[in-house]
């Protein structure tokens, strides 16, 4: 390599600093905060929010509860969200079990105890029943709210349409469960 060509590169390497560098510099003097003037008036009363606690409450305050979510909850919709169900589950009173058991009057019934299924180790260790908030569980993400279940499905990571599946779940009863009442206080 000779010299012209030593002098290509380093001339690239410094053009390539020079503009890193004064890309940054005019990036600095666009966007530049002011600071607050001496004379501003302080708000007495006024709270400065902290973002990363904030930000947090005001998420958790803008999902609502399982309840409200239930009463405001369509059949109808659960029901056809319930369609990507049907490949492996049967929905009808007496129906068949397929790759996974049938869910007909399955809420507030014992976990894993369908006769003539073979559940995974995990399930019926599992124990307790099908009540709204476990169902909500297992259906946001089968694998992480029972780890070693057989069930190969991702989830639904909408509340919306989870609820609408329990409620469409709650209709296929003869006997259907109350919804749960919204706690006061929230």
């Amino acid at each position: 390599m000779d010299s012209f060509e030593r002098n290509k590169i380093a001339g690239a390497i410094l053009f390539a600093l020079l503009v890193l560098f004064g890309v940054g510099s005019v990036a600095d003097l666009l966007y530049a905060p002011e600071a607050a003037d001496e004379r501003a008036h302080i708000v007495e009363g006024a709270q400065v929010a902290s973002a990363p606690q904030d930000a947090a409450a005001t998420a958790a305050a803008a999902v609502p509860s399982l309840a409200m979510l239930l009463a405001s909850a369509s059949v109808e919709a659960g029901e056809r969200a319930a369609r990507k169900c049907v490949a492996c589950h049967s929905f009808d009173e007496g129906g068949a079990d397929k790759v996974g058991p049938n869910l007909w009057n399955i809420i507030a019934q014992p976990i894993a105890a369908k006769s003539g299924f073979s559940y995974s180790a995990a399930m019926t260790a599992l124990g307790g029943n099908w009540d709204y908030e476990r169902l909500d569980a297992f259906l946001q993400s089968p694998r992480k709210h029972v780890p070693g279940t057989k069930m190969n499905f991702a989830g639904v990571r909408k509340e919306q349409q989870r609820a609408d599946i329990i409620a469409y779940m709650r209709s296929l009863s003869a006997a259907p469960p109350p919804l749960p009442e919204e706690e006061s206080g929230q």
